[in-house]
């Protein structure tokens, strides 16, 4: 573990939420449509999360995300303490780039959403969502084709935006953020623990996905990083 892969984590963390919220409050400034907003979300989220797997991901493997973190943990693709380190940036980046999109637009750095998002629906939709992001990192990188990461994983998202009632957090750091703004991408904090449960239990399906179409096939263990196995490499800390 270095302290550079720790803010690339950071980092990634910090503008995917800034992206995230940020776009959420110019599009309703933009539009009172509902359909419009959530669009325009999609579209500036995605596009941010592909550049920021194709820059970070050299890095730190661009997991910004707990659920991908802890998954790698749990198939020794990542050790313990790496992987500590990786959720905590994440996480912290999360809050970060929340209080930066609010600070754009003029509003309280951090203020509790009122936004509520709940129900079975919509829990089932974060399952869906999550084991979907997982299950296509796992088919990336079980077969060679990590370099797709920039593509495919925002791909998914940008689908699941419209396809699920959730409209695709599939991230606790994300959820925790989103939970600090008071705006169109907020969520309640009352909502925040099932949802995290929601995307831990995709998580869980969506590894379990890789590992029945993708084995490894007792080939060494690569880990779940985009586009180069960063993890294994003698980097100085």
């Amino acid at each position: 573990m270095t302290v550079r892969r720790l803010a690339a984590e950071g980092l990634g963390a910090a503008l995917l939420l800034a992206a995230i919220v940020g776009s959420g409050i110019m599009a309703a400034n933009l539009s009172s449509d509902v359909g419009v907003q959530l669009l325009l979300n999609m579209l500036s989220t995605i596009s941010a999360l592909g550049v920021l797997i194709w820059t970070l991901g050299p890095i730190s493997g661009a997991h910004f995300n707990p659920a991908v973190t802890l998954v790698a943990a749990v198939r020794r693709e990542v050790a313990p303490l790496e992987a500590g380190g990786y959720m905590v940036a994440q996480v912290m980046g999360a809050f970060l780039g929340v209080g930066l999109a609010n600070l754009m637009f003029e509003l309280p750095v951090w203020e509790a959403s009122t936004n509520e998002r709940a129900g079975p629906g919509t829990l089932l939709g974060e399952v869906v969502a999550t084991a979907g992001l997982l299950w296509v990192i796992g088919a990336l990188t079980r077969t060679g084709r990590g370099h797709l990461g920039p593509l495919l994983v925002p791909a998914w998202i940008g689908s699941a935006f419209i396809f699920t009632s959730s409209t695709s957090f599939a991230n606790p750091a994300v959820t925790i953020g989103r939970a600090f703004t008071d705006t169109f991408t907020g969520i309640a904090p009352a909502d925040v623990a099932p949802f995290i449960a929601a995307q831990l239990v995709g998580a869980t399906i969506g590894a379990l996905l890789t590992e029945a179409f993708h084995p490894r096939r007792d080939r060494v263990p690569e880990p779940l990083d985009l586009p180069d196995p960063v993890h294994l490499s003698k980097e100085p800390s």
